[in-house]
């Protein structure tokens, strides 16, 4: 089955007539995006979105490895976008993606919650930055998410990718209706092991390259690097919560999320992340396995964001973090843009700033997400 037609609500000849933008990012699912208009005869135009360090980071984790990575994603995407004759132009988001997504995230950090800047990059430079410099010229713009549109009672929907690993909607739900109603993913009806064999059977150049890991833009810097270039170290006590014992001290609260197992560096482990005192500076941990206190089954969800129509039911499906998982739940309208969520099981590692995005009961149509709001 042909995509376009299928996601567009238009047929092939419509489509031909319209302006269509593609992000091209160099890794391999936006260069099977690619393929999959040459296939039916379409040579958009490409863009590759460049954001880089900012001018006076450099040094072990820096400019230096930042534009290294960089350099080979504009390569990569110069080779797919000569392959399939599409021209291909050079965006540059820096200043935007410094501006409104590190700005965004750092305020967050600072304040002790747990924000997601990928979240954040696809409304404020993909779909945001992007279409005020180029996107404004095109009707429609692609990208490689793993994600999905269906027309349904003539309104379009964001709606969920048949692989429940790499589904991606968790990052797309804070987008507009606007930037909705001009996005395309080609890709979205596919499984991952499928586009990695279309990838191959097309000889393109990065069918075997490893899939990004970390923030979006970012390359090889960890999320931790990110933070601590702009916020640096603040040390304070780690303290465990049911004896009150100072066991260690921590680097920075924000280095650190709700129920965080992994690398935390203490001894006498493995230690669960509980809670944080941000005015007192101090980190809460359990020694125990998965404590009580780190699991909530109510909990409140502010700046509701809708995508395309009202939640038409108070029975859903969420999800608090980027995995397959989706838990059932009562919805509660307690005022303009606020739900109280009542999940139905006790649900691990609810931490203030997360986004709670909330779907039909069957995770299909996904209605939008809030942001969680601090806990009692």
């Amino acid at each position: 089955m042909d995509f376009l037609p299928y996601l567009c609500n238009m047929n092939i000849e419509e489509i031909k007539d319209k302006r269509i933008a593609v992000l091209l990012s160099g890794g391999v699912d936006s260069s099977v995006v690619v393929y999959e208009f040459a296939r039916l005869g379409l040579h958009p135009d490409c863009f590759y979105i460049h954001i880089g360090p900012e001018e006076d980071q450099s040094g072990a984790g820096g400019k230096e490895e930042w534009d290294c990575s960089s350099e080979e994603d504009l390569e990569m995407a110069t080779a797919v976008a000569h392959k399939y004759g599409c021209r291909l132009e050079v965006v540059d988001c820096h200043r935007e993606y410094w501006d409104r997504v590190t700005r965004y995230t750092m305020e967050k950090v600072k304040a002790g919650f747990t924000p997601n800047p990928d979240v954040m990059c696809n409304r404020l430079v993909k779909f945001g930055a992007f279409d005020e410099k180029r996107g404004q010229e095109y009707d429609l713009i692609a990208t490689g998410h793993y994600a999905q549109t269906e027309w349904i009672d003539g309104m379009k929907w964001l709606t969920t990718s048949p692989d429940p690993v790499k589904d991606q909607t968790d990052f797309l739900a804070q987008i507009y209706d606007w930037q909705l109603r001009k996005a395309l993913f080609p890709i979205g009806h596919y499984m991952k092991e499928e586009v990695r064999e279309i990838a191959e059977r097309e000889h393109l150049v990065n069918a075997k390259r490893k899939d990004s890991q970390g923030i979006c833009f970012l390359g090889k810097i960890s999320y931790n690097e990110y933070v601590r270039r702009y916020l640096g170290e603040n040390p304070g006590d780690v303290i465990e919560l049911e004896t009150g014992r100072r066991i260690g001290e921590h680097k920075g609260l924000w280095f650190h999320t709700i129920g965080q197992r992994k690398g935390l560096g203490f001894g006498e482990g493995p230690w669960f992340v509980i809670k944080k005192d941000v005015p007192r500076n101090i980190l809460y941990v359990s020694h125990g396995y998965d404590p009580q206190d780190a699991y909530k089954k109510d909990f409140m969800i502010h700046d509701f964001h809708l995508l395309t129509a009202p939640i038409d039911s108070e029975r859903v499906t969420f999800k608090i973090r980027h995995t397959p998982d989706y838990h059932p739940a009562i919805l509660e309208k307690v005022g303009e843009k606020q739900y109280l969520v009542h999940s139905e099981h006790p649900i691990h590692g609810v931490a203030p700033g997360q986004f709670c995005v909330v779907y039909d009961q069957d995770h299909h149509r996904c209605f939008g997400s809030g942001e969680i709001g601090s806990q009692p």
